[in-house]
This record gives C-alpha cells, structure tokens and sequence, in this order.
C-alpha cells in the first residue's frame, strides 16, 4: 500500500486522532508478513518491571525481551483459540530443575544455550543478582517474589557458574510457578553493574530505558506516548526462533480509532478488545477475534470498611443485594463476561475460584438490610471509577448508581484520569465506593486471597481486615492442594468472602483480541499482556 492510499483510507472515517499513528507506522508495515502491527490504548511507561511505578502495559515488554529460568506452556481451548496452561512449566534459561526431597529448595541447571544479547552466557551469578534486586527494590516485584516464599538474597545461590538454587524456608506448591511470572527476569548482571551508581546500585535509571537481556526480541525504539518497537533477536536459541522479525506497537488512545484501524486492515492486531466492539468484530466477520474468561480474575464493586457507612456488614450485604447484576454483564460486558452472582451455595461445597456470590438483585431485600443497620432512608456517597478503563466501568457506575438509588443511597459519580487510580484505589486506599480489577497470576483460590483480602496488601482496596481470613492464607498459601486442609481452608475463605462481601463480584472478565484473518499464534495470558514470541503472520 503505497502512503497516498493509506493517508485516502484512513483519513476521514479515524478523525484526526489517527495523525499521529500515520507519523511513526511505516506505510507498507501492515502489508509485510514479517512486520507484526499491534494498536492498544495504553502504553508502556517504562522497561523495567522492578522499578517501583511501573506501570501494567510494560509487563508485556519484559515477557517478550527477557527471560526466566521457566515459562507456562500453551494449550488450545474448546473453541480452537490459544491460552497459557498453568499445570505446564517448560524450561526456558533453565534446561532442567530438582527439587530436593524436603521440598526446602530447587536447583537449576542453566543452559549453555542461554546468551545475553552481548553474546556473553547467562550464568547462574547473573540469576542471583537478578533475583537479589527483585527483593530488594520494593514494590509490586517484591511482594510478588514473596508470594512464592522468596524475600530475602540469602535464599539465592549461584552454586557455580552453570548452576543456581533457590533455598525455601518452608515448601511451596508457589515456589516453581512464581518463577515463571513476568518478574523473575534475568539481567545481564555485569552491564547492569556498569551502568550502577552509589546512589543507584541496581541500575534502575538505567534499565529504566535501555534494557540489558536475553530474550527473543529488543527492543529497537522507545516513543513514549506514542509507540515502540521489538526487533528479533536472530541468536536467540531456547525455543523455536520468532517468526516475526519486527513488531511494531502503537498507542491510539481512542478506541473508536483503533476499531476502524482494525476493520480497514491498516492494522494486523488490536489487543484488549472493549467488550462491545469485540461482540460486534466477532458478528463482522471480517475479522478474527479470539477471547477467554481470566483465570481467576474478577471485576468488582469494592466498599471500603475504613469509611462509614461500609464498616456496617448489613449495609455491605444490601448493596450487593441491590447491584443490578443482569444489566451489568449484558450492558456493560456485552455478554464477555462469565456470572459471578445469583449462587444457590451460602456455603460453597467446592473449591472452585472464582464462583458465583450467593447475591442476586432484590431490592426488597436491599432495603430491610438498610434498615437493620439504621440507614432506611439511605445515605450518600461516592462511586469512584477509573476513566482508563471507562468501557466497561463507566456504564457500569451509571447502572449501580441508578439502582442504589432506588433504595435511597444517593451516589455521586467521581471519575478518576487512569494516571491517577492506581495512587488513589491501591495505594493510598482512599475510595469509599470503587469498581475494580484484580487477577491473580497464579491460578489458586489461595493466591487471590493473598492480594485482595489480606490486610495492607496492594488489590485489597477495601482496606479489609480479618483475623480469620489472615490466619487461614498465611497457613494455605504455601500447602500442597493434596492436603487435606487445603480444600477445608479454601472453603471457608471463599464462604468469609460471601457473608462480608467488601468485594462484590460483577462477573469474570473476558481478554478479547481482534487481528487479522492471516495473523495467529496469539495465546491468552493471565497477565493480560501481549505476548508476541509465538505469533506469526501469513
């Protein structure tokens, strides 16, 4: 396509949002078959996911340049789509692994294979200093990294230069898997070591934009707030080389504009697919769209219990009574979502996570709680939601605060610039009533648990505490799922969530993707993250 045609094609229908898209995109890039065209609408703000502010869409940047001793395998779904399997770990800088018999540590044999970017070989020194500043800088890598009983340096031996060990202070069915997450990459220590200073021993401002790695793409150009770009790295040699020589990743923050983008084929790939234009694109026909409920990942209405009137269980349990759950997943979620309410269960008989919430609309019912706890004419109050993710959140908020009216609740609608939310809603937990997102990268009942429930923890914006709830995931967090008190412990911390509810689930999300007819290879992942090693394109 020459550029006259493409600027013709694009021109009216986009509007001027899709200028700057044409400024960077190589005219002919959607047409190459080594080139990969990817829009999203949020982009990366950094390189480095140790580096404490780094922000969700620059996960994907660490999956695709670096690598981890082990990686989840793939497998194909009923209806023929690709995801991750996470029953499968696969070696990666690791060419095989023990377990001791105490289950206290694991050792790993690295392959020679295994080559920095520089040419140099991985080791197992390099690992440890890797693994070391992912402990030791805070932040979401280190709790994450705690997660599977790792937190401090000394559990990390380079036992030679070929081999590494993590030691455990107590075994972990989390151990293995959490080493196969986005944070365990592995850095080119002594490049990274150059590059430190007194003040900055773990090269953060370095790695911040000039990454030091192993894996099957670089990164080749860096516009921030506007695009970047991954070049394979022909020498790589732990799996089957990339198809792709280049894939370029565009940030289009209107979707409108990155729906036409799609349909006229001027882009191959369009990743996080709002749920109305992924339910229209799929009836199109014109393109292929590919999505999946996330495991065990929920949207939710979180209350907070450090503000009245929701330290007040009944108040709680009358709004997750009064949500109007129906309208929200037809609505809201065009059907791409799978029920999270209308359970028969008050006790759940299974460990299965996520399930339904024994809660469905009744607004009879909403309203004798109201009143059982003192507010029968209701109260006011702030619905907090995040303008980054205004697709599904916003006509969700105008749904719940028109039915928490008809209980009396007066609600006000505070909307929050996505810059902002993660300060406001995680960090500094100050939202009285909020819709949120959270899903766990390990696919345990436990592990969600973990982030969203207990006391001080990063997802659990509600500010929810309860001894029981600390007592049981800190004694199953770790437990083998074959022990008899796993499924005991699992139960109870799933029947605590039904009757305190300062999470009330809306529905199980879906990860929709729209691409080309000749693009494949695309897998699912739980880190909702584009992961580009295995795509290809006709």
């Amino acid at each position: 396509m020459h550029r006259r045609d493409f600027l013709k094609t694009a021109g009216v229908a986009a509007g001027a949002s899709v200028l700057p898209f044409l400024r960077f995109l190589p005219a002919e890039a959607a047409g190459n078959k080594d080139t990969l065209v990817v829009i999203v609408g949020d982009g990366i703000n950094s390189l480095d996911l140790h580096r404490n502010g780094t922000n969700r869409p620059s996960y994907q940047v660490t999956v695709n340049i670096y690598d981890r001793l082990v990686r989840f395998g793939v497998k194909k779904l009923a209806d023929g789509s690709m995801s991750y399997d996470s029953t499968k770990i696969e070696p990666e800088v690791a060419e095989s692994w023990e377990v001791s018999k105490d289950g206290k540590s694991i050792t790993f044999k690295i392959n020679p294979k295994a080559k920095f970017w520089d040419g140099t070989q991985v080791t197992a020194h390099d690992v440890k200093w890797s693994f070391d500043r992912a402990v030791s800088l805070g932040g979401f890598a280190a709790v994450q990294m705690k997660a599977g009983s790792m937190s401090k340096p000394e559990q990390f031996v380079a036992v030679d230069d070929m081999t590494f060990r993590v030691d455990l202070p107590t075994p972990s069915k989390l151990a293995l898997p959490d080493l196969a997450v986005p944070v365990p990459f592995i850095i080119n220590s002594k490049v990274a070591k150059a590059n430190a200073t007194k003040d900055d021993p773990w090269a953060a401002e370095y790695l911040h934009k000039t990454p030091a790695g192993s894996g099957p793409f670089k990164i080749a150009r860096w516009d921030a707030g506007q695009q970047f770009v991954y070049e394979r790295n022909d020498a790589w040699a732990l799996g089957k080389k990339p198809e792709l020589k280049r894939v370029i990743v565009r940030e289009v923050p209107s979707a409108s504009t990155r729906r036409a983008l799609i349909e006229r084929g001027d882009a191959d790939f369009y990743m996080d697919v709002p749920a109305k234009d992924a339910k229209e694109l799929s009836e199109g026909g014109k393109v292929k769209v590919s999505g999946a409920p996330i495991d065990n990942c929920l949207h939710i209405l979180g209350l907070n219990v450090k503000i009245k009137p929701f330290d007040n269980l009944k108040v709680r349990q009358a709004i997750a009574f009064a949500v109007p759950y129906k309208d929200i997943l037809s609505t809201a979620a065009y059907g791409r979502g799978k029920p999270m309410f209308g359970g028969k269960e008050a006790t759940p008989s299974t460990t299965e996570w996520p399930q339904a919430f024994p809660y469905d609309t009744d607004l009879a019912k909403a309203k004798a709680l109201l009143a059982e706890a003192g507010l029968a004419s209701g109260f006011e109050t702030t619905l907090s939601y995040n303008l980054g993710l205004a697709d599904w959140q916003e006509p969700t908020a105008l749904l719940i605060q028109e039915a928490l009216g008809k209980i009396g609740i007066k609600v006000t609608l505070e909307k929050i610039p996505g810059a902002n939310w993660r300060t406001a809603a995680l960090v500094e937990k100050r939202l009285p009533m909020h819709l949120e997102n959270f899903g766990g990268w390990l696919n345990y009942p436990d592990y969600y648990f973990f982030w969203a429930y207990k006391n001080g923890h990063l997802f659990n914006s509600s500010n929810y505490a309860n001894d029981e709830m600390e007592t049981l995931v800190d004694e199953t967090l770790h437990m083998d799922v074959g022990n008899p008190k796993y499924a005991v412990n699992i139960k109870r911390m799933v029947a605590i969530a039904f009757q305190d509810v300062p999470r009330i689930p809306l529905y199980q999300p879906y990860l929709d993707a729209a691409m080309q007819p000749g693009v494949g290879g695309y897998a699912s992942w739980y880190h909702r993250q584009l992961d580009v090693r295995d795509m290809k394109k006709a």
